[in-house]
């Protein structure tokens, strides 16, 4: 490692440096100007296991080249010694507010020189050894998250496979309805990671409906009350799928899958959870879920424009859906084309739910 030495006496940058020269791994760097070794430090700093400073000298001090160093990035921990006169009292603690590390009183001898030295440099090289370690440590944390998600998106898989025998659109319902999970999230602040856990953890929203007959699940009509409540079923069948697992991910899809048609109001389905006893991951996920729904072609319905099935998410704000999930999509979905004003969306979505089957049986 390298010792810097700033002295604007050279004699004293030499005793300094002979003083040093025998301590293991060290090799001493004088300079007289403070503005070039400052300029050494902004180039090398990684490569200096500690600084030595007089204080008297022209252009800047000691205390001002401490204050400049301990600004460049990486330097905030490296030992910075100040050396000066024993009666300079008030000068040490303007040094120590700086960021020095200890002192050297003039004249100094060797042998104190030499000890202090090392000793500061081998406490930084444990500090260094530390930050590796720590650095090495959380490279294995992310190589051993990126395993588990990477398996987790493989269970997923699977499962929605399995669904695909059942539905060929299930496939792309889910994920688009992830997309929108992930816009929902980052409106509400979550960072990316959740968002991004919970984009995958809802594409198992629907892994209940393996459990309805085709004659259900493909019919082209509205259902009748009896098959209505044999669809609704799938709710909770798909929590019992998922539920017991360790994984933090499928927990959440569990949750999602048993709460994803309960409604803000309370009159959702399978238990009549209202406001935020739903949890927030089944609130995100209604909006994601319905949106997609009104927006995709279905074998008992057209798409609606997305502009129409947005209005319709407004109007059922407070009432199907929580208003903060509804703010947050229309906050990152453009669906104003000038064509219709709010008022006008509004009352053309009132006309299209009134000969739309329910969207939430999607």
């Amino acid at each position: 490692m390298i010792a810097l030495i700033l002295d604007d006496a050279v004699l004293n940058n030499v005793l300094m440096a002979e003083a040093i020269r025998s301590i293991p791994d060290c090799v001493p760097k004088d300079f007289t100007d403070p503005f070039a070794a400052l300029a050494f430090v902004e180039a090398h700093g990684a490569e200096i296991g500690i600084a030595i400073t007089d204080y008297d000298m022209p252009g800047m001090n000691g205390v001002g080249f401490v204050k400049a160093v301990r600004q460049v990035p990486g330097f905030a921990h490296v030992p910075i010694v100040m050396v000066t006169s024993m009666d300079q009292r008030a000068l040490r603690r303007e040094a120590l507010e700086a960021g020095a590390t200890d002192f050297l009183a003039k004249p100094f001898e060797a042998f104190e020189v030499r000890a202090r030295v090392a000793n500061l440099l081998e406490l930084n090289r444990a500090r260094l050894e530390q930050v590796d370690r720590a650095a090495w440590l959380d490279r294995e944390v992310r190589a051993a998250t990126a395993t588990i998600e990477a398996r987790e998106r493989e269970i997923v898989t699977m499962l929605m496979k399995a669904a695909e025998h059942r539905d060929t659109e299930t496939g792309n319902h889910v994920a688009r309805v992830a997309s929108y999970v992930a816009l929902i999230a980052r409106g509400l602040g979550f960072d990316e990671a959740q968002a991004r856990q919970l984009s995958l953890a809802s594409t198992m929203h629907d892994v209940g409906k393996i459990s309805v007959p085709d004659a259900i699940l493909l019919k082209p009509g509205p259902l009748t009350p009896v098959e209505r409540a044999e669809m609704e079923l799938h709710a909770d069948r798909g929590r019992r799928i998922l539920e017991g697992s360790s994984s933090r991910m499928v927990q959440i899809a569990a949750e999602i899958a048993g709460t994803h048609h309960e409604r803000w109001d309370g009159t959702g389905y399978p238990w009549g959870l209202r406001g935020e006893a739903i949890p927030l991951s089944g609130r995100i996920v209604a909006v994601a879920d319905v949106f997609d729904a009104l927006t995709s072609a279905r074998p008992y319905k057209a798409a609606w424009p997305r502009e129409e099935a947005l209005a319709f998410l407004s109007e059922q704000a407070g009432r199907h859906f929580d208003p903060r999930c509804v703010a947050a999509l229309l906050a990152t979905i453009d669906a104003t084309d000038g064509s219709l004003d709010p008022a006008e969306r509004a009352e053309e979505s009132r006309a299209r739910m009134a000969l739309a089957r329910p969207p939430d049986a999607a």
